[in-house]
């Protein structure tokens, strides 16, 4: 209403300004411009210097100007054959200012703001309020289900013909689901379906969920859910019909209905390929798990192409497109699936380039590549390299783009680009253990030693358990064939009645050489050789028949002390094969890792000896954010020539945060008989069995948890056992389950854990809450 009275003032004022109806623009000039440049008016103005101007034209030249939203008023008017433009412009935002967004980030408000035009400097349209209150409210706040979020702007005026914008947000709670209803379904009950879907009331049990939280998206996947539930199981014609979403006046509640149509079973008639397919049309179709007569799946369907697409992409066709063209009979209730392939042409790798590796040889980054300049272009072994770049220790990010050349159809460029980690690091630090007491640790690792992928390491770790120093170098490439080798030597000093086990001291040093031989992609081997002397000295406390009988038939003598003291000395055999698909080497989420491994002294040394060591870690994802991990770790050691008895000081033994937690470090398994002590200590066992069960999951309450902390709901069991005792028993394996948090903390790792023992016995020693600071595990 302003602006037509404001229109019928102008033209009024313009018809009693000049009796003239028409004139011959000799000349334009603007008057109240004072941000707006000249130029910009000009090209809006839908006149200029030479035209005929008539008052009929006042409307539609005003109306054409109004449309820029530059301009609070606008006159025309005439001096002479001078035709004046007079304006007055709207006020520019000078400051755009917000608070109480605690669920949506800042950057995310400011994107909205930019698309409804509230931007600092630019003209401010006072209906641009409706539109900041509207676009905040459904681009941000109502799909996340925050129905009662309040909105208000507040606009302040400024000198020189500006504003000022102030936005208060309250955002209310997020609408919760009281009740969801399955209107129309025979077939399937409304517990199964319901269980299906992501929206929902939640039961007693489930803790920390946002199943009740509406989102219109949620709901948009929910539908799409149950479409592909029944058309999973041959409910071809399956839809949902409407739905609808009841809020309470309090904004609150949220109740929905869906009403679905489920139709009937189809089955498949027939399964066809045509195209140009490239491969023997036996070959395809046995990654088509479809066949005549079986119940249409649509999950299969598409399972199918995806196979056949990614086959073809493995022989070079790496843009090949499958198309499955069901034909449906509602007649006989059977569904006809062509897959019809377009392979298009043969692609080739022109160049693999990399950037972003300021520090790692070009070299080092090709080697791992699968793929070769000039070959044909598998999208498998492409996937396969980026796998393996991203394992490097010394590379955190890896993006991969497939570039066509131009003016070519079967060349391609491969850019790599990989983001690398610090490959060299000084550590010096302190921490806590339960297990160690107080620990201390100095020492520099270098990584990607001058670029060359190759890993020095000199580590001093001191506790109260005693003293461990180790230098080490691996080339990963010691050969072009991807054998590696290490070269390390070691010195460690121990004091076992500070680790609760039977007490001895123990001085060991050695140098070891090994070799890691490729199988395959996932397959490798081990080989090692090594030289190592031990030191036992029997300890004064706890002391045990077994170590005094082991160290006086193995050359033992008393030294001025009158401790009992023995040198072993001997040459070690170290032999691996390891079978490793995980996705990461740190914090995987899917994959297998298993190794076996034998560890031994040579024949002719002054103790024979072996050990078996066999683990396994199984990780499968539940879905995109938790991960089921399953555990096992068996061992098994012996003496053999003229070592009759597993030497004592080689045991193994359980308990602890690395075995079964719940249970005090070390204090699993046989006891000493116990002889002048109060409380008997663990003389470990030569059987180790252990095995566990954890669901990983992210932090709750965290919308972007970090990568580096780790949740979980674990299940322990393990014991150790001795031969001389009857062996393994199960009914002597001590189990409990409980919830652990592991963080990568830049001061070090940090590993909490709270268990409750499932089945203890008297003299077990509990420890419900373990932790471990600083220290690597």
């Amino acid at each position: 209403m302003h602006r037509l009275l404001l229109l019928i003032f102008v033209l009024i004022f313009q018809y009693s300004s000049y009796a003239d109806s028409s004139f011959v623009v000799d000349d334009i000039r603007l008057e109240g411009l004072e941000r707006i440049p000249d130029g910009t008016l000009l090209n809006y103005l839908p006149l200029k210097v030479g035209d005929p101007f008539e008052f009929s034209q006042s409307t539609y030249v005003i109306q054409e100007l109004y449309k820029t939203g530059f301009f609070k008023d606008i006159k025309l008017l005439k001096d002479g054959n001078t035709l004046v433009v007079k304006v007055l412009e709207r006020p520019a935002i000078s400051d755009i200012t917000w608070s109480g967004n605690s669920d949506i980030e800042d950057e995310q408000l400011e994107e909205i703001l930019t698309d409804i035009g509230i931007v600092k400097g630019r003209v401010f349209n006072p209906s641009a309020l409706d539109k900041i209150e509207q676009g905040l409210k459904q681009q941000a706040y109502f799909s996340r289900g925050k129905y009662a979020v309040k909105i208000t702007t507040q606009v302040t005026d400024l000198e020189r013909n500006r504003v000022s914008i102030d936005i208060k947000i309250s955002e209310g709670v997020i609408a919760k689901i009281k009740q969801v209803n399955i209107v129309g379904n025979t077939i399937y009950s409304d517990e199964v379906l319901l269980s299906e879907l992501q929206l929902g009331v939640p039961g007693a049990l489930d803790f920390f969920t946002s199943m009740d939280e509406y989102a219109k998206p949620k709901l948009a996947a929910d539908e799409e859910t149950l479409k592909s539930y029944y058309q999973d199981r041959g409910y071809v014609r399956f839809a949902v019909e409407s739905t609808q979403v009841t809020i309470t006046p309090d904004r609150k509640d949220i109740y929905i209905t869906m009403n679905v149509t489920e139709g009937e079973k189809y089955k498949v008639k027939s399964v066809a390929l045509a195209g140009d397919l490239k491969l023997e049309e036996d070959v395809l179709r046995r990654l088509i798990f479809i066949e005549n007569g079986d119940i249409f799946s649509r999950e299969k369907m598409v399972q199918g192409k995806d196979f056949v697409q990614r086959r073809l992409g493995d022989e070079g066709y790496s843009f090949a497109k499958v198309k499955v063209m069901p034909v449906i009979d509602d007649e006989t209730l059977e569904v006809e699936l062509s897959y019809f392939v377009v392979p298009g042409k043969k692609v080739y790798v022109r160049r693999i380039n990399f950037s972003g590796n300021f520090k790692t040889n070009d070299e080092v980054l090709r080697r791992e590549m699968r793929l070769m300049e000039g070959g044909e272009l598998s999208n498998s072994k492409l996937n396969r390299s980026k796998i393996r770049l991203q394992r490097l220790a010394y590379i955190e990010e890896v993006n991969v783009d497939k570039v066509p050349v131009p003016g070519t159809e079967d060349l391609i460029d491969i850019n790599i680009n990989v983001k690398e980690r610090l490959s060299g690091s000084f550590n010096i630090g302190a921490g806590f253990s339960q297990n160690q007491g107080f620990v201390f640790n100095l020492g520099t690792t270098l990584d990607n030693l001058n670029g060359t992928g190759e890993k020095l390491s000199l580590n001093l770790n001191r506790d109260n358990t005693g003293e461990f120093y180790n230098i080490s170098f691996t080339d990963p490439y010691y050969t072009i064939d991807g054998v590696s080798r290490t070269l390390s030597t070691s010195f460690r000093k121990r004091n076992t009645a500070a680790q609760n086990i039977v007490n001895f001291l123990q001085n060991n040093y050695g140098v070891n050489l090994s070799y890691g031989i490729p199988l395959s992609e996932f397959d490798r081997v081990r080989l090692g050789a090594g030289y190592e002397v031990t030191e036992i000295i029997r300890g004064t406390n706890t002391i045990n028949d077994q170590v005094t009988e082991f160290l006086s038939d193995n050359g033992a003598v008393a030294d001025a002390n009158g401790d009992l003291k023995a040198d072993f000395k001997g040459f070690t055999l170290l032999a691996s094969y390891t079978h490793d698909t995980r996705n990461r080497t740190v914090f995987a989420t899917q994959g297998n890792s298993q190794s076996i491994l034998l560890d031994m002294t040579t024949p002719g040394s002054d103790l024979e000896w072996y050990k078996i060591t066999y683990r396994n870690k199984f990780y499968f994802p539940v879905t995109n954010s938790i991960t089921t991990l399953l555990r096992t770790d068996v061992a098994y050691g012996d003496g053999y020539g003229g070592t009759k008895v597993f030497p004592f000081y080689e045991r193994f033994f359980a308990g602890g945060l690395r075995t079964v937690r719940g249970y005090r470090s070390n204090t699993l398994g046989p006891l000493n008989d116990g002889v002048g002590v109060a409380v008997p200590a663990p003389i470990g066992g030569d059987i180790r069995t252990v095995a566990s069960a954890e669901l990983i999951f992210p932090v709750p309450l965290m919308e972007k948890p970090p990568n580096s902390v780790r949740l979980s709901v674990f299940y322990d069991i393990g014991n150790v056992f001795l031969q001389s005792q009857g062996g393994f028993q199960a009914d002597e394996l001590r189990s409990a389950y409980g919830v652990s948090f592991v963080w990568l903390a830049p001061i070090g790792p940090l590993r909490f854990s709270y268990a409750q023992p499932v089945n203890s016995q008297p003299g077990d020693r509990q420890e419900l809450f373990q932790f471990s600071i600083g220290s690597f595990f």
